[in-house]
């Protein structure tokens, strides 16, 4: 065995002292305060009314506390997507760069399995906070070739995406709690007709939706109840099958047209944004919609200040099926462009955003101030929202794992979180998981664009109506006589069978 001279080895042990803090470091800052501030960019979304600006108070203690200096670009929801391709398809990227989907673009697929991204498979384990993310949720944002290319937007599985439903329009119409499509037929039907919110106007919808890029938005959770699968995907006797090939798929398809032609939905649902049916339910539009647990508190909040017994209650399946997430919202990517010492860097501010001390930073800001303490509940005050404190802001970086996090909304009753924290686990028991997650196909990234506008399109105009069940049908076998289409189905299948042993 070779030996490394004395000075040689001391050198290296200088050079390694002079370049490392350790990379599991997240308390207080996260490197020598004489260094000079690790200059991170970072392009993300938010969900406050507006982003905070470069001299926020929150932005400027995470600063302190890591020793870095953040140029932010804040993109807003309604066009992340388009936002994110283009910035992508340039070239010009930050250090960090948010993929709120990163299995729906194939563009992202296709930059990460050519060496666009840091693979951080091997690295995140080294930063204690990060490593406690599930399992699960490292094993879901990995690519088909195993590997990790990101550092996950932290959610929860369970008590993302879900049906809410108005609990006091149902009381008020002597109506039970739908279990079934059937039923929530007849709950819409009836919040659409019947003037549940009692000003004698016909002014209120069933369902609040809308479509996205990559699918028909939160109609999936419709969609689900029919397929009894989550995404594009269904698996079948051990095979991995396109859910536009599913009866009910078209079955889903046909009652949504159900409710577009008897006004249950908002007419112009396929250009509405997603902040735009919020603002809808929060202003008493609607009487269902499909939003994660703390944004329907959040409209229970907006609503009772007209109406006090207003309450938008988490349903916990349709049809014996509940959608389930991820256990992310995206993840954040590090072109590979980035040194490596900035990468542990980044790492390390990452981990920091991920420990009880960074979340509670930026999601709730400085005790007293921004938030005081009540039935162990941090209770925001007037503060926060003049210094735009929320996970809506700087929580859309930095956030810890919790269960139950989509149970808890700031200012919420300890009651109606202990229920909420029930539902989530009722949910569990009704769990519909996509089956491709991870799952690659190289004919997939190249074609599925083209593919998935196509389909898309077909949905749209099936709920819509300008398209036929026979068109449907017809369109269905077109693809099932595809090429690419089939070596799609090949590919991905092999790519499930590989990943799952």
């Amino acid at each position: 065995m070779r030996t490394i001279p004395f000075m040689l080895a001391s050198v290296l042990l200088l050079i390694t002292a002079a370049c490392g803090s350790n990379p599991g470091s997240t308390g207080g800052s996260t490197g020598d305060q004489k260094e000079e501030p690790t200059e991170i960019s970072i392009m993300t979304t938010f969900f406050s009314q507006e982003p905070p600006d470069e001299d926020n108070v929150i932005v400027k203690e995470i600063e302190k506390r890591t020793n870095t200096k953040l140029k932010i670009t804040w993109v807003s929801p309604n066009n992340y997507a388009d936002k994110l391709n283009v910035t992508l398809a340039s070239g010009d990227l930050p250090d960090m760069i948010l993929a709120d989907y990163p299995q729906r673009y194939p563009l992202v697929k296709s930059m990460s399995q050519q060496g666009a991204f840091w693979d951080l498979t091997d690295m995140y384990k080294s930063y204690p906070n990060l490593a406690k993310f599930p399992e699960l949720t490292w094993k879901n944002l990995a690519f088909g070739d195993g590997r990790n290319y990101g550092i996950p937007r932290v959610r929860p599985v369970y008590g993302q995406t879900g049906l809410n439903i108005r609990k006091d329009w149902l009381d008020k119409l002597g109506l039970k709690e739908p279990a079934t499509t059937d039923e929530l037929y007849e709950v819409m039907k009836a919040f659409a007709t019947k003037d549940p919110d009692g000003n004698g106007k016909d002014d209120t919808y069933g369902f609040l939706g809308y479509t996205d890029p990559t699918g028909v938005g939160k109609f999936n959770v419709i969609e689900t109840a029919f397929t009894n699968t989550v995404g594009d995907w269904k698996l079948e006797d051990g095979k991995l099958t396109p859910t536009i090939f599913l009866p009910a798929q078209k079955e889903a398809l046909q009652y949504l047209n159900k409710l577009y032609a008897e006004k249950l939905i908002p007419e112009d649902f396929s250009i509405l944004k997603q902040t735009q049916t919020l603002d809808m339910m929060k202003a008493g539009k609607g009487g269902v919609d499909a939003v994660p647990m703390d944004q329907a508190w959040e409209s229970t909040a907006e609503l009772r200040k007209q109406t006090p017994e207003a309450y938008v209650m988490p349903l916990v399946s349709l049809n014996g099926t509940t959608v389930t997430d991820p256990g992310s919202f995206g993840m954040f990517m590090i072109p590979k462009k980035v040194s490596e010492a900035k990468v542990k860097k980044i790492m390390e501010f990452m981990d920091f955003g991920a420990s009880d001390e960074g979340s509670d930073l930026a999601n709730y800001g400085f005790k007293d101030v921004h938030f005081t303490e009540q039935d162990g509940f941090k209770v925001p005050t007037e503060q926060a929202k003049t210094d735009n404190v929320s996970q809506q802001a700087m929580g859309q970086i930095f956030l810890k794992f919790d269960k139950y996090q989509k149970a808890f909304k700031a200012g919420i009753p300890k009651e109606d979180y202990d229920r909420h924290a029930k539902i989530i686990d009722e949910r569990t028991k009704y769990a519909v998981l996509d089956p491709s997650i991870g799952v690659d196909s190289d004919t997939w990234i190249k074609y599925w664009p083209e593919y998935q506008k196509k389909i898309i399109d077909m949905k749209v105009k099936m709920i819509v109506g300008k398209e036929t069940p026979e068109s449907y049908d017809k369109f269905v076998e077109q693809l099932k006589a595809d090429a690419n289409f089939n070596q799609i189905i090949q590919e991905m299948n092999e790519s499930y069978k590989k990943k799952n042993g």
